[in-house]
């Protein structure tokens, strides 16, 4: 997979036309079949990759894209229509129904559960809701400070912006904990430290998902050079890349929202 990842954007789409003929010859007998649509909703840098990979796990799963970021708004047709330039715009007016038509080609519908992970899903999730009626969302935070770092190093964005960025992503987070139907909270912290805990909710949540297997090593992005790792936790290397002008700027802007920073349970360093 990593190996796909790499290629030019003709052999990826000649890639993803290979998996979708394969599932389409595939669903032809299971049309009738129920399923379970899974959003994680994250912003971006706070292990989403990971947790994909963790309920991937399962083979009562399927993922619309394996590859990569595993997120479906890198399909075909899909791209042009939401991995835009306002892609972070909440008002972005999208057709669903077509999204939802693109993804259900890369579903395969032998499995249980239908995975999607897209980081913009987090603005908009009430309008996926009202798609996806039965739907099941995982909200996933993740310490702001080592969020910042990841937005930092890897778009070469300022301090002031990334932690403002931060904070809204989080009052989105917020949103959607409180208006969706069913969410589970889970924070990357608790995901890596707690692996256990946090297994036995995401089953008590969909029980379908009973055989992930967070003991395995995966292939998420990450700040060091392994490239397959167990679950851990990378916040302090991460935060400890901040220089104490960047914490300096970063907390301006978190003195100012420190009301939803404590309803994740996060505090200001």
């Amino acid at each position: 997979m990593e190996y796909i990842n790499k290629l030019g954007s003709t052999k990826r789409l000649l890639y993803f036309f290979i998996v979708r003929q394969k599932i389409t010859i595939k669903n032809l007998f299971y049309l009738n079949r129920k399923h379970q649509h899974l959003f994680i909703l994250s912003p971006p840098f706070c292990g989403s990759t990971l947790l994909n990979e963790i309920i991937s796990s399962s083979k009562n799963v399927s993922c619309n894209n394996n590859i990569g970021l595993r997120e479906g708004q890198h399909l075909p047709i899909a791209k042009d229509i939401l991995f835009t330039k306002d892609r972070w715009n909440n008002k972005k007016q999208i057709n669903w129904k077509l999204i939802h038509n693109i993804w259900n080609k890369y579903w395969d519908r032998s499995k249980d559960v239908f995975l999607e992970k897209s980081p913009p899903n987090i603005c908009r999730a009430i309008q996926i809701e009202k798609e996806f009626p039965n739907a099941k969302f995982i909200c996933l935070v993740r310490n702001p400070y080592a969020q910042i770092e990841g937005k930092m190093r890897r778009h070469d964005t300022s301090a002031k912006e990334a932690a403002e960025l931060s904070i809204q992503y989080l009052k989105y987070q917020k949103r959607n904990i409180e208006e969706l139907n069913n969410t589970l909270l889970i924070s990357y912290e608790g995901l890596t430290e707690n692996k256990k805990n946090k297994k036995k909710a995401i089953i008590t949540f969909l029980p379908e998902l009973s055989n992930i297997n967070t003991e395995l090593k995966f292939n998420a992005h990450n700040l060091r050079a392994e490239k397959n790792m167990k679950i851990t936790n990378l916040n302090t290397e991460k935060i400890s890349k901040l220089s104490k002008e960047d914490l300096t700027i970063i907390n301006s802007v978190f003195k100012k929202e420190e009301s939803i920073l404590n309803y994740f349970n996060y505090q200001i360093i």
